[in-house]
């Protein structure tokens, strides 16, 4: 660990599905920091315990993450070194993250994101729709601003890539297929790296026949082709 020596706060990915898809590297640092912040410390420790790393846990999640960051950041200005980890993928990236990252950097902390697992990668590849230019969108907006959002990406160009629950993702290619047309391709991809792992593609309309009929349980990315 030499050459990180002097970060203060490691952003560690974790597996999204496939256990063995965490690096050795994150292994490594989650090995040796003071402590790990989870955003579900029960989900962390199942995979702590598969390593065999013992390290303290700390509870760290949107409910809690403006409370908690100035006191993080000065554990960190003591000496402490911190990683953060979220249930699955890359912290920040739809999880929480962000404003721990951005108080650390504005404290003048060291920073240091390891590359690792992200759900929307593997789903964009595997969706056969052209990855040379893509926009990530995320999360839609449960209720207010929901209908906005999408209408402002009508005469988007680029592949675009959400994720979402399953409960409403029926809900979600529907409004797509109204505001995007019939003739729009998309590919839903659920539980990525799994033994179950699945990517339906199709057109819109073909997207909402089939899950109109097939109840879906797991993980969803929604990645739907620009404007032609």
């Amino acid at each position: 660990m030499s050459e990180d020596k002097k970060t203060d706060l490691y952003i560690v990915p974790t597996p999204i599905g496939n256990l063995k898809d965490i690096t050795l590297r994150a292994i490594e640092v989650l090995k040796s920091v003071d402590f790990i912040l989870a955003e579900d410390t029960r989900t962390t420790g199942r995979l702590l315990k598969h390593l065999e790393i013992q390290r303290p846990l700390q509870s760290y999640h949107i409910f809690n993450e403006h409370k908690t960051v100035e006191r993080l950041v000065d554990r960190m200005k003591a000496g402490e070194q911190i990683a953060l980890v979220s249930d699955a993928g890359t912290p920040a990236i739809s999880d929480p993250g962000f404003l721990l990252v951005r108080a650390a950097r504005e404290a003048d902390l060291l920073v240091n994101c390891l590359p690792g697992p992200t759900a929307f990668v593997p789903a964009l590849v595997n969706s056969a729709l052209p990855n040379d230019r893509f926009v990530f969108e995320g999360f839609l907006p449960h209720k207010k601003g929901r209908k906005t959002r999408i209408e402002n990406l009508m005469e988007e160009t680029r592949t675009m890539i959400f994720y979402e629950s399953p409960h409403r993702l029926l809900k979600t290619l529907t409004q797509f297929q109204e505001a995007f047309g019939e003739d729009r391709l998309a590919c839903v991809s659920r539980e990525l790296t799994k033994i179950y792992e699945e990517n339906i593609r199709g057109t819109l309309p073909e997207l909402v026949a089939y899950y109109t009929e097939n109840t879906i349980k797991g993980e969803i990315v929604i990645t739907v082709a620009g404007k032609n």
